[in-house]
């Protein structure tokens, strides 16, 4: 009888740049058959670089019909899906009084509807290798962020989802968890259209709020991510970590 642990196969969305890049990258560090899910081919082969366990996969994971083909693309190259990290989103907005559609549709479509249908889509498969499901939400969410309320919004409903999922698949053996990030070191803020003298007032506000005094680092997301899923952590569910130096106690 063959009793070799099978090799996990994880999806990342987002996986191009930041967070999502760190967490493939650690996943595959720990022998890990990665798909990395984003829209641009040219960051996902740098995030897989170096890296043979990462398997660059091109999709924009708010398009019709996307969470169907990134699951039946992982079941039929790897046979199985162990892991789902939701990490892909945006981050735009404006106060009250400057927003509209063009603006509040896309953070939905990205940060809210595409995690819910990717993981309707990959439950059948999570409930045969009783899986994981880690959504990367925010801490910012707790507290409140003037000027871009719509962004956190989207990340608090989806650790409403992670708890309601937590309960309604648990009884399958499906783990849903989710790491909260705070100020982290990432790309994200490049396509918010904040001025140079914009972007450092953030940037002040984000590091007065957080008390250990600095910005993480992705690699430090990617840690608490991995540690979520891994299988020591199998007696955990419905939890929301924070990462974010303190920021959410203070």
């Amino acid at each position: 009888m063959d009793t070799t642990t099978p090799t996990r196969v994880v999806v990342v969305t987002g996986a191009g740049t930041g967070i999502g890049r760190a967490t493939a990258r650690s996943f595959a560090a720990q022998g890990a058959t990665v798909v990395a899910v984003g829209r641009r081919e040219g960051p996902l082969r740098e995030t897989a670089e170096g890296h043979p366990g990462i398997r660059p996969f091109a999709a924009d994971v708010t398009a019709e019909g996307a969470a169907e083909e990134i699951v039946r693309a992982v079941l039929t190259d790897h046979g199985r899906l162990d892991v789902l990290v939701n990490n892909a989103g945006i981050s735009a907005g404006g106060p009250l009084g400057t927003l509209d559609r063009s603006v509040i549709a896309p953070l939905l479509e990205t940060n809210l509807v595409a995690p819910v249908l990717l993981t309707q889509a990959a439950v059948p498969a999570l409930r045969e290798s009783r899986g994981v499901v880690v959504n990367v939400t925010t801490t910012i969410g707790q507290r409140g962020w003037p000027g871009n309320s719509v962004y956190p919004a989207t990340k608090i409903a989806l650790e409403t989802l992670t708890r309601c999922w937590a309960v309604e698949l648990a009884p399958a053996g499906v783990r849903v968890v989710a790491v909260a990030p705070g100020a982290i070191e990432t790309p994200i803020a490049d396509h918010m259209g904040l001025t140079p003298e914009q972007r450092k007032a953030v940037r002040a506000w984000q590091l007065a709020h957080t008390p250990l005094g600095r910005v993480g680092r992705p690699e430090e997301v990617a840690w608490a991510i991995t540690a979520l899923a891994a299988p020591d952590a199998a007696f955990l569910t419905g939890t929301v970590l924070p990462v974010d130096g303190g920021a959410l106690v203070s």
